[in-house]
């Protein structure tokens, strides 16, 4: 039996979620699949000042997803920005991303020493710097490091422009949004809901993540809270709420449907589309389709780098193409072969329309 089948399942619901998530996809719009031109346009609408801090902020902050958990119902955006403004503004943004209680990362201790001393040193820097190497981020500018760094050496005007950015975003662009995202995230909590009645707790996470599988963690939760979220769809969001707990955020927008409004072609298909015309994708999935294999494998086989293996593994899992199991440290992919064929089917259906 699989560690999460031990868990028992509870639900959540917000569009606070997805203020965050959002936000995140319009600063890194390729990641995710997003036209680059589209997500500029809708930066645009936000004044330049509040516009210019975000942009200095967001790239390099992660998802206060359990704090929007603690939110009251009915967990939306106004909900989100009146319970941020009743906040002192000094801590507002270390109670917004609980250093405290990350106090085990290096990181979060790092930004709540800047906060109290009102600097940072070289030291931050290079922490941060090796932060993001470690997790495969793209390279940035140390100068748009150290403007983050900035901020938070400043927890007061920090405080006070980061929550007058989040309102200047709502009303630019989520406010409309909300209304539009609302009912698929909706309906997509229905769908894993009757799911759940059929299948085990980990192969319902496998089927709402499109191909993640947990297998021999050293975390075995207690309890899954499960939510749904749309902008980031196939990927999944996952964080550690406590030692019991772990929140599971899983995209709900259907394949078909495109994430930009009047958008003609369906993201998931064109990313799709996109992945299966690399010769080197090609031959990743000539291989996964056959026998389950590591990156280290791959790279073998391939007589590639491990981090152009890993681009294209990342590529393909993007795209809902491969299975990921999560075994320890270790990650093992295989062909999704349901994927392919559904593509195939949603190029025909796109193509008949």
């Amino acid at each position: 039996m699989n560690s999460l089948d031990n868990a028992t399942i509870d639900w959540d619901f917000g569009t606070a979620y997805e203020f965050f998530l959002s936000l995140h996809v319009l600063h890194d719009p390729e990641y995710y699949g997003i036209r680059a031109s589209w997500a500029a346009g809708i930066r645009s609408r936000i004044p330049p000042t509040e516009r210019k801090l975000l942009e200095e902020i967001i790239p390099f902050s992660w998802w206060p997803l359990a704090w929007v958990r603690k939110l009251p119902p009915p967990k939306d955006a106004v909900t989100l920005l009146e319970t941020l403004q009743q906040l002192p503004a000094q801590t507002r943004m270390a109670e917004l991303f609980e250093l405290e209680r990350r106090s085990q990362s290096e990181t979060a201790r790092a930004l709540l020493e800047i906060a109290t001393r009102g600097s940072w040193k070289q030291s931050d820097l290079e922490l941060f710097e090796s932060e993001r190497r470690r997790g495969g981020r793209r390279e940035v500018r140390p100068q748009a490091l150290q403007r983050y760094l900035d901020w938070w050496s400043r927890p007061e005007a920090f405080g006070q422009g980061f929550l007058s950015a989040l309102q200047a975003y709502h009303s630019a662009f989520f406010q409309e949004e909300e209304k539009r995202i609302g009912p698929v995230m909706q309906a997509g909590l229905e769908r894993a809901r009757a799911l759940a009645q059929t299948l085990s707790v980990s192969d319902l996470v496998t089927e709402l993540s499109q191909g993640v599988r947990f297998e021999e963690q050293d975390f075995q939760p207690q309890k899954i809270i499960i939510a749904p979220s749309y902008w980031p769809t196939p990927l999944v969001m996952l964080e550690k709420l406590n030692e019991t707990e772990l929140l599971f955020l899983f995209g709900a927008r259907p394949a078909e449907m495109s994430a930009i409004p009047g958008e003609l072609v369906p993201e998931a298909l064109l990313r799709a589309l996109k992945a299966l015309a690399d010769p080197t994708r090609l031959k990743i999935l000539n291989y996964l389709a056959r026998e389950s294999l590591t990156p280290s494998q791959l790279s073998r086989r391939l007589n590639l780098r491990a981090p152009t293996v890993t681009h294209h593994l990342a590529e393909l899992r993007r795209s809902g193409l491969v299975h990921l199991t999560l075994r320890g440290q270790e990650k093992i992919y295989r062909a999704r072969h349901e994927a392919l064929k559904h593509t195939f089917e949603t190029l025909e259906h796109f193509l008949q329309q």
